[in-house]
């Protein structure tokens, strides 16, 4: 009796689930994905049934995750419409193919299952990070920039480009007061200037083996990357002409200075398919070019890593070449997982050598950051996560003192 019994429900469960035309899945896909940054995807559900299903999803993410075990389970009312969203967090640029999205379907009484496929073979390509892009730049627009650590800079001296004529005022510097406007007016007028425009800002990005290191699933390359792409535009903003340019054993990737309505697609078309080349970094190659291409007094932002004083010393005058005439700020990263293991309790003598190890690599950064403003040589120590946010400050901080 109980055979029968459960024959008969599979049948009628197999007639209700082949009634009508089942359920509609529609995987909706951004046009490009942001990198390192957690990017929606939605799915939308129509059930077709005239009774509540039961769905269990299961997407075929791109191989760049390596996971066999996504799957997403859910109910759905009779001829009920709904959306579900879920995020991915891509670590690596190019292309990202996705594969079916199967739905197993099954009715309340649970006893078969129907399998539907959708979604067959979407590709989208993954961009350097553009989210992080616009979060900057709506801080930038809102005036809020100092509350996410863009800190503001009293102006050292002013810069040489006039803007106006206006009346003075007390706190005016009484070295700006026109004395003719004065003269005419019968009352002190003071010339005010504002920032100097149109002025070169090149990211430079070292694309040696140095740069593969990875934190937080990023590569040290990738962090430069999100970074040249926010202060590319930053600098736009602020009508200065941004470019790029990446070097290893030769200098490409080349976008020159401009500030063009197309600048930042080019930008962003170039860092896309930048990629390391596992070679040792050829800082001379670098020095002649710069000083072959680079004809107006530029600020250089120079993404790089130096784990040790001798790999400094090495590079040393070749940075002071260039820095004889651009501005460069040398950007090179702190090892968090060497902060990590400091902050850890010592259990025996094999713990307390790392430990020590570890203090000494982290000090030897310091070192460099010495040992660079000691030649003339600005430049910035930083976690690889606030890389960005560091770069800006620095950014706006030369803009105010008006260094170039």
């Amino acid at each position: 009796m109980l055979t029968l019994v459960a024959v008969g429900l599979t049948v009628f469960d197999l007639i209700l689930l082949h009634h009508k035309k089942g359920i509609v899945v529609k995987r909706i896909l951004p046009e490009k994905l942001s990198n390192g940054d957690d990017n929606p995807i939605e799915l939308e559900i129509q059930n077709l049934f005239n009774f509540k299903t039961h769905l269990k999803l299961i997407d075929e993410l791109p191989f760049q995750y390596q996971k066999r075990d996504f799957e997403i389970n859910t109910e759905v009312k009779a001829e009920e419409k709904k959306k579900i969203t879920y995020t991915l967090r891509p670590l690596e640029r190019g292309e990202y193919h996705f594969g079916n999205l199967n739905t197993y379907i099954s009715s309340p009484i649970n006893f078969v299952a129907k399998r539907f496929q959708f979604g067959k073979d979407a590709m989208v390509p993954n961009y350097p990070s553009f989210l992080q892009l616009r979060k900057y730049m709506l801080m930038a627009f809102s005036n809020k920039l100092f509350e996410f650590g863009l800190k503001k800079i009293r102006r050292i001296g002013h810069t040489m480009e006039f803007e106006q004529i206006k009346d003075y005022v007390i706190g005016d510097d009484i070295r700006n007061i026109n004395w003719k406007a004065t003269a005419k007016r019968n009352q002190l007028m003071v010339n005010q200037y504002q920032d100097e425009k149109s002025q070169p800002i090149y990211n430079v990005i070292d694309k040696g083996r140095s740069m593969k290191m990875p934190f937080e699933g990023l590569s040290l390359l990738d962090y430069a990357v999100n970074s040249t792409l926010v202060i590319s535009n930053v600098a736009l903003y602020k009508q200065d002409k941004a470019g790029m340019f990446s070097f290893s054993r030769k200098v490409e990737n080349r976008v020159a200075a401009e500030r063009r309505p197309s600048q930042m697609n080019q930008i962003l078309e170039t860092l896309y398919n930048l990629n390391t080349d596992f070679a040792e970094s050829d800082f001379a190659r670098l020095y002649i070019d710069v000083k072959r291409n680079l004809n107006q007094r530029s600020l250089i932002l120079l993404y790089t890593n130096f784990e040790t004083l001798d790999a400094l010393y090495r590079q040393l005058p070749y940075l002071q070449a260039i820095a004889k005439n651009h501005l460069l700020v040398v950007i090179f990263f702190e090892n968090t997982e060497l902060d990590k293991l400091t902050k850890k309790e010592s259990s025996n003598t094999y713990e307390i050598f790392e430990k020590t190890i570890a203090e000494k690599f982290i000090y030897e950064k310091k070192l460099i950051v010495n040992e660079l403003q000691k030649h003339g040589i600005q430049s910035i120590l930083t976690s690889p996560e606030q890389l960005t946010i560091n770069t800006i400050n620095k950014y706006l901080e030369i803009k105010a003192r008006g260094l170039i």
